[in-house]
């Protein structure tokens, strides 16, 4: 069973030591610009390159978010900031923006690029355009089924990686491209800066009834009726593997170290168990998912991999 990669989310350097300890084969990144996670702490560029030093010692990769999507004001500074990329050398860069990717190939010739979920590949085709431009790995889009995934697989060069998400909070949007914090707050969830409007408490108020608000029951927790469950897939490795998935991608760079390190150990122990020994590995699921457990804020579900939501 070919084992997959194991991409660990880092919002700082505390949670960059916890993926690397927990046992995550790549760390994935951001700088204090074009990351899409402006809340979490990222790292200015002499902490990057600290962090690709630390990484690199411990014989694993880091990539580096330029996901944003990127207005013409901005394109002075993002040039500005491939170019320091370029000296930092991560592993790859993680783009969404067709231009960045193009401004991306001139000036870091050398740096591979890895093509962002935000970019909303869902069909074999476009796979074959980014090939095309030199795209060897893809994060494919969250709306995909595991069939979806495996057919892709088996009509894209042999070399073209499938990077996944299996574990994190899911957008309810599509792919992440939201507009509702950006109509609410001003704040735009595209550039990096969302309020996570969809998991505030709402209520209904009926046209012809000004002032007479409604409540939405929903949990406990309150009405936060835009909020997707999160997503949980380490009860089905052999699944994602069997699918053709090269990488697996947890979501969380707003997330604590002791959060990091927790469901880096579990998802290490999960692969490395599943393509050693698979009946143990079915055995431990129900232990896999109390630990994960401990720290959900949301319940979990299989995401789209499975069917519609």
């Amino acid at each position: 069973m070919q084992k997959p990669e194991l991409v660990i989310p880092a919002g700082s350097m505390d949670a960059l030591l916890a993926a690397i300890d927990g046992g995550a084969d790549a760390v994935y990144l951001g700088g204090e610009v074009f990351s899409l996670r402006a809340k979490a702490h990222n790292f200015t560029l002499p902490e990057m390159r600290e962090a690709v030093l630390k990484v690199h010692e411990n014989g694993r990769k880091v990539y580096v978010t330029v996901n944003a999507f990127v207005h013409e004001d901005g394109l002075n500074e993002v040039s500005r900031f491939l170019e320091a990329l370029n000296e930092v050398a991560p592993d790859a860069l993680i783009v969404a923006d067709t231009g960045v990717f193009m401004m991306a190939r001139r000036l870091c010739p050398a740096l591979p690029v890895h093509i962002s979920t935000q970019a909303n590949n869902v069909n074999h085709e476009t796979f074959l355009f980014w090939y095309d431009l030199g795209v060897r790995r893809i994060v494919a889009a969250r709306e995909l089924s595991l069939d979806e995934i495996a057919q892709i697989k088996r009509v894209i060069p042999e070399d073209m990686e499938i990077e996944c998400f299996v574990h994190g909070a899911m957008c309810m949007a599509y792919s992440g491209r939201c507009h509702l914090s950006k109509y609410l707050t001003g704040r735009d969830a595209n550039e990096g800066f969302c309020t996570q409007s969809c998991r505030w408490n709402y209520t209904v108020m009926e046209e012809k009834r000004p002032g007479q608000y409604l409540p939405v029951s929903e949990d406990l927790s309150g009405t936060q009726i835009f909020a997707s469950e999160d997503l949980c897939m380490v009860a089905h490795i052999p699944e994602l593997i069997a699918a053709g998935v090269d990488a697996f991608k947890i979501e969380g760079r707003t997330k604590t170290a002791t959060y990091v390190k927790k469901v880096t150990e579990v998802y290490r122990e999960a692969i490395d168990t599943c393509c050693a020994d698979p009946e143990s590995y079915a055995r431990a699921i129900p232990s896999y998912l109390a630990a994960l457990e401990k720290g959900a804020s949301r319940p979990f579900s299989t995401g789209f991999y499975f069917h519609a939501p």
